[in-house]
């Protein structure tokens, strides 16, 4: 995905128009602001679960997610839910699944995903994650970008991946918004779309908007141009608000004789931020750029839910720690431009451990190989801690791919622990997931087998896996 992104950028170079498109023209609606909170999302989740029986594993060794780690121990879920969880568990109606020797962890999660938005194949015509036209586009979001049929979904699906955060690309200050997907095949994205999962808003840090826009000779072009850029909208932002909450304050006599406030698209989402119905997810490589980023959420009064990438978070984890930031990182990915160059492999664990182990560490992907083994990663992660000589145990490192992800999508309510209640959304692994050696075995989400390995009617099957009609052939037979 990286590469996909620079080409891109540097596609853009040539392609794109030079003029920046004003906000006022491009972002404001003809219908009236009603309220300083969200409206109801037009574009709300449609899901509806897979079919699913009543189904009882035992016998399994477990990490459940909140840090602890058991053995033979039984799981019964029905209707999507853990129902219980407990040794010697008995239920003559559960479809039995004996799991001796094998291991049971959350579904996992991926915080920052492009699946989607830059599907495969990677072409031109489907690279839709960037609305590189100005360096705010708050008002876009991914969803209404991201192509369902993607192949990559399946891929993630065998990896143990149950659900997924779709983010737009770094070009801009405000990329726009974010969603969260169930990892179920659909031909509708919304029929994919994480029920009651908040929105985020994508901001980016650094080389990549000065990059887009200084080349282009247009602000920003510098690293203090993307700091105004940024004050410059929350001080639009904060104003809107205002004027949303003055007229709800109206009495309806009152409402009569004034023009409501307009709608803006972009205004909107930096709203939804400022009164913390809209998560802010930060694209942000380098240590000072994100204590900055800090400053600036306290002087606006909205809270940054993760930096991502965050490769110099190492230096400073328990200012992360003390902010109740997490940290989306690689496990062993850097140097491959000048903001990404002074990481070290013990990165996540510094994170995870800051403040006595406060800390909320994630190993994310931004790939679509990487979400096909972040188990994989993890232990990476997990092993570079270890050699630093940081204690962190297997039951701990499994919270950077299921709770953590999970806390930081807003979802955690619902899914990335194996909790009474929760959704069961749950992975059956062949052996300890952190070998090299497990594969997923079982994939449930809300219960229903989305994927077991080696049955057939589980695979599931994209239109770029059948191929295509050749149209040749197909008017000859007509």
């Amino acid at each position: 995905m990286k590469n996909h992104l620079f080409l891109a950028f540097s596609m853009l170079l040539i392609y794109s128009c030079s003029e920046d498109v004003e906000v006022s023209q491009s972002s404001t609606a003809d219908a009236p602001a009603k309220s300083s909170s969200l409206e109801r999302d037009p574009f709300e989740s449609n899901y509806k679960p897979l079919e699913s029986e009543r189904t009882l594993i035992k016998s399994v060794n477990l990490y459940d997610g909140l840090g602890n780690e058991y053995s033979n121990f039984d799981v019964l879920f029905d209707d999507g839910i853990i129902k219980e969880i407990g040794k010697d568990i008995v239920d003559n109606n559960a479809t039995i699944i004996d799991a001796r020797g094998k291991w049971l962890t959350p579904g996992l999660i991926d915080i920052h995903s492009h699946m989607g938005v830059y599907p495969a194949p990677s072409v031109r015509t489907s690279s839709d994650g960037n609305e590189a036209t100005s360096p705010n586009t708050a008002e876009v979001w991914a969803e209404h970008s991201v192509w369902s049929q993607d192949p990559q979904f399946s891929l993630a699906l065998k990896g143990g991946v149950t659900a997924f955060h779709v983010l737009p690309g770094s070009a801009n200050l405000f990329g726009g918004r974010g969603a969260t997907f169930k990892n179920i095949p659909r031909n509708i994205i919304h029929d994919m779309k994480f029920p009651g999962a908040p929105h985020s808003l994508k901001m980016a840090c650094g080389e990549n908007p000065k990059r887009v826009y200084g080349n282009r000779g247009s602000a920003p072009s510098t690293r203090m141009g993307n700091m105004a850029g940024y004050r410059k909208a929350w001080i639009s932002a904060v104003d809107y608000q205002k004027r949303q909450n003055e007229y709800i304050k109206k009495s309806d006599e009152a409402k009569e004789l004034v023009d409501p406030p307009r709608r803006n698209l972009e205004l909107d989402t930096l709203s939804g931020v400022l009164s913390g119905e809209i998560l802010v997810q930060n694209h942000c490589y380098r240590a000072d750029e994100m204590a900055n980023m800090i400053e600036l959420s306290k002087e606006f009064d909205y809270k940054i839910t993760a930096f991502h990438h965050a490769v110099e978070a190492y230096k400073i984890a328990d200012l992360l720690a003390d902010e109740g930031i997490c940290g989306a990182l690689w496990a062993d990915w850097w140097g491959f431009k000048h903001e990404a160059y002074d990481m070290v492999p013990a990165n996540i664990a510094i994170v995870d451990q800051a403040r006595s182990g406060k800390g909320c560490a994630i190993v994310h992907s931004d790939d679509e190989v990487g979400i096909q083994h972040l188990n994989q990663e993890a232990a990476k992660a997990l092993s570079a801690g270890l050699r630093a000589g940081y204690e962190i145990s297997k039951a701990r490192a499994i919270k950077w791919i299921t709770s953590n992800p999970a806390k930081a999508a807003g979802i955690l309510d619902q899914t990335g622990t194996i909790e009474i209640g929760k959704d069961a959304d749950l992975v059956i692994w062949s052996k300890n997931p952190f070998s090299v050696y497990a594969l997923a075995e079982y994939v449930f989400i809300d219960g229903a087998e989305a994927f077991v390995r080696g049955e057939k009617q589980t695979q599931p099957v994209t239109d770029f896996d059948l191929g295509i009609i050749n149209p040749s052939d197909e008017r000859a037979s007509l």
